[in-house]
C-alpha cells in the first residue's frame, strides 16, 4: 500500500483532531474563531480526509486485482478537495470557495464509484455485496447535499427540509457508506465465508440502514408512523447483529488464536463499539427518549464520535496493523493506548453530561476543563502513530483471498 497515501490520511486525521481540540478549548478560554465554521472544517476533514480516503485506499488495494495509476491520481485530486475545505471552511463556512471544493469531492467520489465498480474483482459474495452496497449508499447520501441549496434559498437554513437534508447525508454516510465499507473489509480480512446466515445478515442490515432514517426525520417532522418505522428498523438491526455474530464467531476465534498483541485488541475494541452502537440505538425505541434526544446535543456528539472514533477508526487502525502497513512497536502501541483512553474518557464525559441535562441536574463541575483535558489525548495519540509511521522503514500490505 503506497506509504504516501496512508501518511496523508493520518495527517488529515491529526488536523481534524487538532480542530476538534480547538473547539473544546474555546469553551475553556474564548478565542477568536467562528465556532460554527470550524465545526464544518473539523467534520469535513475527519469524514472526507481521514475515513473516506482511507476506505478509498483499502478498496483500491484489496478489491482491484490490477493496480491502476488512475486511483493514485484520483486520490490526490480528492486530497486537493480536502485541503481546499480544510483551508476555506474555518474562515467562511459554506460559501463559494468551500462549496466549490465540496462539489469537487462529490464528483471525485462519483468517479471513484464508477471506476471501482468497473474494476473490482471479489469472489466472496458477501464481501462483494457489502462493497457495492456501501458505494451505492455513498452516492445516495449526496442527494442530501444537493438539496441543501434549494432548501436554504426557498425555506431557509432553519427549516425542517434543510435539517432533514443534512441528516439524510449523515445517516447514509455513517450507517451506509462508512459502516458497510469497514464491515466489508473486516469480512474480507477475517475470511468470513458466504452462507445462509451471511445472506440474512446482509438483507437485514440493508433494511435497517434504510429505515433507520426515520429517527432523524421525526426530530423535525414528528409523526406516530415514524416511531413505528424506527422501531422496526431497530428490530431489523438487532436481527442483523445476531446473524453477524454467528458468521464471524468461528473466523474471529481462529483469528484470535493466530494473532497476538495490539492487532487483536483493536479488533476486539472495534467490534465492541459496533455492538455498543447498536445497543445505544435501541434506546431510541423509547418514545420519550427519542423525541428529546436531539435536544441534548451531548448524546448526539457522543454517538457520532462512537461511530467515527470507536467503530470506523477502530477498524481502520486494526486493518492498518493486520495488513502490516503500520508495523506494531512500542510507539504505535503507546499511541493506540492513548487513543483508546482518550476516546473512552471523552465518551464517558459526554454521555454523563448528557444524562445530567436529561435529568435536569445541570452542568458537571468543571465539565469543559475535564472534557478539554481528556480530548488532548486524541491528537497526541494520532501524532505519535503518525511520527512512528514516518520513521518506519519497512511496510507492506498483507491480505487474504476470500471465497
Amino acid at each position: 500500500m503506497p506509504k504516501k497515501l496512508v501518511l496523508t490520511c493520518l495527517l488529515n486525521f491529526l488536523i481534524a483532531a487538532i480542530m476538534g481540540l480547538t473547539l473544546r478549548y474555546s469553551f475553556v478560554n474564548p478565542i477568536a474563531i467562528n465556532y460554527k465554521y470550524l465545526i464544518h472544517a473539523h467534520s469535513h476533514v475527519a469524514m472526507l480526509g481521514w475515513v473516506y480516503l482511507m476506505l478509498f485506499t483499502f478498496f483500491a488495494q484489496y478489491f482491484v486485482p490490477q493496480k491502476k495509476p488512475i486511483y493514485i491520481k484520483l486520490f490526490w485530486i480528492t486530497q486537493l478537495a480536502v485541503i481546499g475545505m480544510m483551508v476555506s471552511f474555518p474562515f467562511q463556512g459554506y460559501a463559494a470557495i468551500s462549496i466549490s471544493f465540496s462539489t469537487l469531492h462529490i464528483f471525485c467520489s462519483y468517479f471513484f464509484t464508477y471506476r471501482i465498480w468497473k474494476d473490482l474483482h471479489i469472489e466472496n459474495t458477501l464481501v462483494r455485496k457489502l462493497v457495492k452496497a456501501s458505494l451505492l449508499f455513498m452516492v445516495i447520501s449526496t442527494i442530501g447535499v444537493w438539496c441543501l441549496g434549494p432548501a436554504a434559498s426557498i425555506l431557509g437554513s432553519a427549516s425542517a427540509f434543510y435539517q432533514i437534508a443534512i441528516q439524510f447525508f449523515l445517516n447514509f454516510q455513517f450507517n451506509g457508506w462508512f459502516l458497510l465499507a469497514v464491515l466489508a473489509i473486516a469480512c474480507h480480512q477475517l475470511q468470513v465465508k458466504t452462507s445462509k446466515n451471511s445472506k440474512a445478515f446482509f438483507k437485514y442490515l440493508i433494511i435497517s440502514t434504510i429505515l433507520s432514517f426515520a429517527l432523524p426525520i421525526q426530530w423535525f417532522a414528528n409523526h406516530p408512523l415514524l416511531y413505528w418505522i424506527n422501531g422496526f428498523a431497530i428490530l431489523m438491526q438487532l436481527v442483523a447483529l445476531f446473524y453477524f455474530l454467528r458468521i464471524i464467531k468461528k473466523p474471529f476465534q481462529t483469528f484470535q488464536k493466530e494473532t497476538n498483541g495490539i492487532i487483536k485488541y483493536m479488533y476486539q475494541f472495534a467490534l465492541f463499539c459496533f455492538i455498543l452502537k447498536i445497543v445505544l440505538q435501541t434506546l431510541s425505541i423509547v418514545p420519550q427518549f427519542s423525541s428529546e434526544l436531539y435536544a441534548h446535543h451531548n448524546f448526539i456528539i457522543g454517538f457520532i464520535h462512537m461511530a467515527m472514533l470507536g467503530v470506523i477508526s477502530g477498524f481502520l487502525f486494526a486493518f492498518l496493523l493486520q495488513s502490516k502497513t503500520i508495523t506494531s512497536n512500542i510507539f504505535v502501541s503507546t499511541g493506540l493506548f492513548l487513543f483508546l483512553l482518550g476516546f473512552i474518557l471523552t465518551e464517558a464525559i459526554l454521555f454523563i453530561q448528557g444524562a445530567f441535562y436529561y435529568l435536569g441536574l445541570g452542568v458537571l463541575p468543571n465539565y469543559y476543563y475535564i472534557l478539554f483535558a481528556a480530548s488532548i489525548l486524541l491528537p497526541v495519540s494520532i501524532a505519535i502513530i503518525l511520527i512512528s509511521y514516518i520513521k518506519q522503514k519497512h511496510y507492506g500490505t498483507q491480505t487474504t483471498k476470500t471465497s
